[in-house]
């Protein structure tokens, strides 16, 4: 594997990173999916793919608070429900909100980066996030809105 792998944590509310993991691609996502969360957020709800369903990991998180909203899906033979198509929905929704955050990092440049090392990867998507924060501030204090 080459190239590095970013993980976030983005706020459904502004479109704004919270926090990010920044990894070699080598490394599953699934590693990094706690390193993201931030305790600081007053919404306790996880809005995340498929792929991060553990059984274990969902216990331990709704001990501590944390909502674990992931989309199910049917199985040869069993359908999921209406009432599981519904919740599915809503998810999906939410979920698009955040892709916004994500194609916002990808016009500039996404993780595209001229540096050779975990280091200055890093750094230069650290710098690229938080140029990205900024220009969504400017958007937000523009547009009126009282973030803080």
């Amino acid at each position: 594997y080459f190239g590095y792998k970013v993980s976030a944590n983005a706020d459904k509310r502004y479109k704004l990173v919270r926090k990010i993991k920044v990894s070699t691609a080598s490394e599953h996502d699934t590693l990094h999916f706690e390193d993201v969360l931030d305790p600081a957020n007053t919404n306790r709800d996880i809005l995340a793919d498929k792929g991060y369903v553990d059984g274990e990991r969902e216990a331990r998180l709704s001990k501590q608070g944390w909502r674990m909203h992931i989309q199910r899906k049917g199985s040869k033979g069993k359908p999921i429900s209406e009432a599981q198509q519904r919740r599915n929905h809503r998810i999906a929704k939410t979920r698009a909100r955040i892709e916004h955050v994500f194609a916002g990092l990808a016009q500039m440049g996404g993780k595209t980066l001229r540096a050779i090392g975990l280091a200055r990867a890093r750094l230069h998507l650290n710098w690229k996030v938080a140029a990205y924060n900024l220009q969504r501030l400017v958007y937000l204090k523009e547009a009126g809105v009282e973030a803080f």
